[in-house]
């Protein structure tokens, strides 16, 4: 569970409570369903039209990660593959079918078995990067959803702004009716650029950069299967994977 986002959610929202507490204002003030089913409702369905519904699946498993993102440490990564570069060195690239068999890594599985299967590394690299370049493109494809949610939400809230605005000037001869109209006039605006900016854009961005890490760590993956099939020295490999590190 990643406290810091729970944390980051936390702030934003509750900075825009209390703020209102402040000033005097009451939390009720910012609860208005019209205004809620007009940003969400609009948002949701504009989204739902654009994007594919693999897109849409994508981003729907992608949104976990914000809570419980995927751990990619390099510096483990290339432990792991020198442990590897040793155990083909004493028992050539067979001995790795053991180590094959615990690996819980659907990519590097991938790679072992192209490399146990005696690929060559023009092979293996067409094959990982291939695999590894449509992954990408697929998990930003998923975080731009949020992205396109965070342009809609404002636009959206500026429509339910002006369906308030209507109210209010067709009820001009019934004070009481007014209220309501200016409720759902102000408060959706508010809905629409709070959503946006405080869960929307930062959730897409904080995606961005947690597909890019998982990125980084498997391209150093496969920079270390090829050079277990260049038959590289575990000390070259290890030194040859650091570069990933600043990444």
């Amino acid at each position: 569970m990643d406290i810091v986002a729970i944390l980051g959610i936390v702030l934003a929202f509750g900075a825009i409570v209390f703020g209102n507490f402040l000033e005097g204002g009451e939390i009720d003030a910012l609860l208005n369903t019209p205004a809620g089913v007009i940003v969400l409702g609009g948002t949701i369905g504009a989204i739902v039209l654009q994007t594919p519904w693999p897109g849409l699946k994508r981003a729907l498993q992608l949104l976990k990660w914000i809570f419980v993102p995927p751990v990619y440490v390099v510096n483990d990564g290339i432990k792991k593959i020198r442990t590897w570069s040793v155990a083909a060195r004493k028992d050539g690239l067979l001995g790795l079918e053991e180590i094959l068999a615990k690996e819980k890594d659907e990519f590097a599985c991938k790679g072992l078995e192209l490399l146990i299967d005696g690929g060559t590394p023009q092979i293996i690299r067409q094959v990982l990067e291939g695999d590894l370049s449509l992954r990408l493109e697929r998990d930003i494809a998923g975080a731009r959803v949020f992205k396109s949610m965070g342009g809609y939400a404002p636009t959206i809230g500026i429509i339910g702004a002006v369906m308030g605005l209507i109210q209010v000037m067709s009820n001009l001869a019934d004070p009481s009716a007014l209220g309501d109209g200016i409720a759902v006039a102000f408060i959706a605006t508010i809905y629409g650029v709070g959503l946006a900016n405080l869960l929307f854009l930062p959730v897409a961005d904080r995606l961005v950069s947690l597909v890019n890490n998982e990125a980084n760590y498997r391209a150093m993956t496969i920079e270390g299967i090829l050079a277990l099939a260049e038959g590289e020295h575990p000390r070259f490999i290890e030194l040859r994977l650091k570069s990933f590190m600043d990444s």
